[in-house]
């Protein structure tokens, strides 16, 4: 929401309030822009006077309800903003229409006798600090146009016509009620930048986001704000880690995380401490087939140990009743494993389900002497089944990177997911909705 037209003049007077009195009523009138005030409206009958004219010649009358609108910052306050102090002089109620739907926004003039003017605005609790732009933005028409002043690209918001509803106080130039113009809002947060088009001039302006907060306390009002309701045009995203930030130290925990499984890699010992072939003819009683193996020995300090199986089945299964047992102190390990793989064709084509290889870690295991005792079953139907065990220990794992890896990017997850719902909110109400085609193109 843009700012009214610029001030016609730019060099401020010499301080010295003017006391006049209403031509209509009678009542008392105070200039306190001086001689910059174009036109003032007079607060018991809301006549628009001419500020020029030594009579204040009534420009326009207009019927405002009793109790309709009363400014949060009455007229006449004063208050420290960004360093400067202001007084306000200006209120005005504007407002757009959509969908039959009508908007209102509040703009509040501000003066100070040596700074000039400024603007606040305001919308359902949402506030910008704003600015006559010093130099003339440029833009840019595409699928969606854009400007760019002072080196910052704004965004294509709304266009929009504007209605003035309601004015009270004074202004530097001839304010009506009813007084349209075409609003073009570019964003680009947390500032904003408004091209105003009307009565033959085209007036930019520039505005910044600020926190209804900041107003209270620079123009000591009482009480607390209104809470603002949705999501502003240019408000800034409440999170403090942007989806840049979120991602730039994903990468870099993932960099490490790479760097410390290349370190795991080269530090695991992956010693093959033992492997045998064996054989299993189905249909076998079950208690005949348990066996256990050589004794191998695993050396250095405790570690994993890796047990891979490997078997010839094709359209068939094998399953091993695995023990790992320390032979000096009879701890052990028990664990079953299966080995299966098929294939086959249907009208989709070949298929395979499967692998005709396995392996399982077993964690710290201490050094010693060991054996496997092993309990092989698998389908009687089918003929001879040879599969080979292999042992190793001290290899790397690096599954657990793999959940590291998904715990980092869970909180950039979070962060795109609570931005993009920002943005949506932010974009609901403009030309320019976001919606899942815009967000797939």
């Amino acid at each position: 929401m843009s700012a009214g037209q610029p001030p016609l003049s730019t060099q401020p007077a010499k301080p010295q309030a003017r006391a006049l009195h209403c031509p209509q009523c009678g009542g008392a009138i105070t200039l306190r822009s001086f001689q910059q005030a174009v036109t003032v409206v007079c607060e018991n009958c809301h006549s628009i006077l001419d500020a020029k004219d030594p009579t204040l010649k009534i420009l326009q009358q207009f019927r405002a309800i009793t109790g309709e609108l009363k400014p949060l910052i009455p007229l006449g306050t004063r208050g420290k903003l960004r360093g400067t102090d202001y007084e306000v002089i200006g209120f005005q109620r504007r407002s757009i229409e959509s969908d039959g739907v009508r908007y209102d926004w509040h703009e509040y003039l501000l003066f100070n006798p040596y700074k000039g003017f400024r603007y606040l605005s305001e919308y359902q609790g949402h506030w910008n600090d704003i600015t006559v732009c010093k130099d003339l933005p440029v833009v840019r028409s595409a699928m969606v146009s854009s400007a760019n002043y002072l080196g910052e690209t704004y965004r294509h918001f709304q266009t929009a016509d504007a209605t003035t509803g309601y004015v009270i106080g004074e202004f530097p130039w001839q304010v009506r009620v009813g007084e349209r113009a075409i609003v073009t809002d570019y964003v680009h947060p947390p500032h904003l930048l408004s091209c105003e088009a009307g009565s033959g001039e085209t007036t930019w302006s520039v505005g910044e986001y600020i926190y209804p907060q900041e107003i209270w306390k620079a123009f000591n009002l009482p009480g607390k704000p209104p809470e603002p309701v949705g999501v502003f045009e240019n408000q800034p995203a409440p999170s403090k880690v942007s989806v840049k930030q979120a991602f730039v130290a994903f990468l870099a925990l993932s960099i490490f995380l790479l760097g410390m499984m290349a370190l795991n890699d080269m530090i695991a010992s992956k010693d093959p401490v033992f492997t045998s072939t064996y054989h299993l003819l189905p249909g076998t009683p079950k208690g005949e087939t348990s066996f256990v193996t050589d004794v191998f020995e695993l050396k250095g300090r405790p570690s994993n140990v890796e047990v891979k199986t490997s078997a010839d089945v094709s359209n068939n299964w094998i399953y091993l009743n695995y023990a790992l047992i320390n032979q000096d102190t009879g701890r052990a390990w028990d664990f079953g494993r299966e080995v299966s793989y098929y294939s086959g064709r249907d009208s989709d084509g070949s298929w395979t389900e499967g692998s005709r290889r396995d392996s399982v870690i077993v964690p710290s295991v201490p050094p010693g002497h060991y054996y496997l005792r092993i309990e092989p079953e698998a389908d009687a139907r089918h003929p001879l089944i040879s599969y080979t065990v292999s042992v190793r220990r001290d290899v790397p794992v690096f599954k657990f990177y793999g959940y590291a890896w998904l715990a980092l990017f869970l909180p950039v997850l979070y962060v795109m997911f609570k931005a993009l719902s920002f943005e949506r909110a932010r974009w609901a109400e403009s030309d320019h909705p976001i919606t899942l085609q815009t967000e797939s193109d």
